[in-house]
């Protein structure tokens, strides 16, 4: 198989994003290298995994997380909003997470601050990690710029990467500022010649998310080594069992796979 699989907050096509029973399904499918989850704190300073910073559209409770301790965040039901067989399902803490899934998966955690939220964030969520002993299974990523610089004065060997959604021409020095070898960045805003350019800089990149099987054959063909985000990873596999050449390996075909991309 090529192109690594990224489980997007788990499994989360087929069970409630990021719970443990979507990371579960990740877990037991042994083919998916990493999931990539989302972390805030708690009222109480505890890690939780969740995206969101409201608590509408995946639980039953209302306002805002940091307004919640960890034990009554626990106590939520965010299962049902997806299914009714998944009531139930609850937050969990990075703890659980990292203690259940350590040595089946690597792990992308996504620091949910917009550099007002959670001015701790980075400290608690490298102590996690510390703790399990898993920093080399471990990569910190954010969109917010402050939060990666204040994760590489805390340590100068956790992986940190930078998360965009779009691409500028500041990127490549930005990284070398951060001493980062990882980006996430939104499939769309890839082509033959930026996945070069990361790849001639020694940049792991991952492309989110890539739910359809023809995107996801189209950013595979790209590079071999992309890592593949998706909310599907059964989609992914079948792609990938297929063969990504599906689609020819003609002149016109590598063309065509690089105009796909919106620059």
């Amino acid at each position: 198989m090529r192109n690594p699989c990224v489980a997007h907050r788990g499994c989360s096509g087929r069970a409630p994003e990021n719970t443990m029973a979507a990371f579960r399904m990740a877990w037991d499918a042994h083919d998916v290298s990493w999931i990539e989850l989302d972390v805030q704190l708690s009222r109480d300073a505890v890690p939780v995994v969740i995206h969101d910073y409201n608590l509408r559209r995946t639980t039953n409770g209302r306002g805002e997380v940091r307004d919640w301790t960890a034990a009554e965040l626990a106590s939520l039901d965010a299962g049902s909003w997806f299914s009714p067989a998944f009531k139930g399902e609850s937050i969990p803490t990075l703890d659980e997470v990292l203690r259940e899934g350590a040595g089946r998966t690597k792990f992308n955690i996504e620091l949910k601050t917009d550099g007002v939220r959670y001015p701790y964030i980075e400290e608690k969520a490298l102590e996690r990690v510390l703790e399990h002993g898993l920093q080399d299974d471990v990569v910190f990523t954010s969109f917010h710029l402050g939060t990666l610089h204040r994760l590489r004065k805390l340590s100068k060997t956790v992986r940190i990467g930078l998360i965009l959604d779009g691409w500028r021409s500041t990127l490549l020095h930005e990284l070398r500022e951060l001493q980062s070898d990882f980006l996430s960045i939104s499939y769309s805003k890839l082509n033959r010649e930026r996945v070069q350019l990361l790849r001639e800089a020694g940049i792991q990149t991952m492309a989110w998310t890539v739910n359809e099987k023809r995107a996801i054959r189209k950013v595979a063909e790209l590079d071999s080594e992309l890592m593949i985000c998706t909310n599907y990873p059964d989609r992914w596999r079948e792609v990938m069992t297929a063969g990504v050449g599906l689609l020819g390996s003609s002149t016109n075909s590598r063309l065509g796979a690089s105009r796909w991309f919106r620059l």
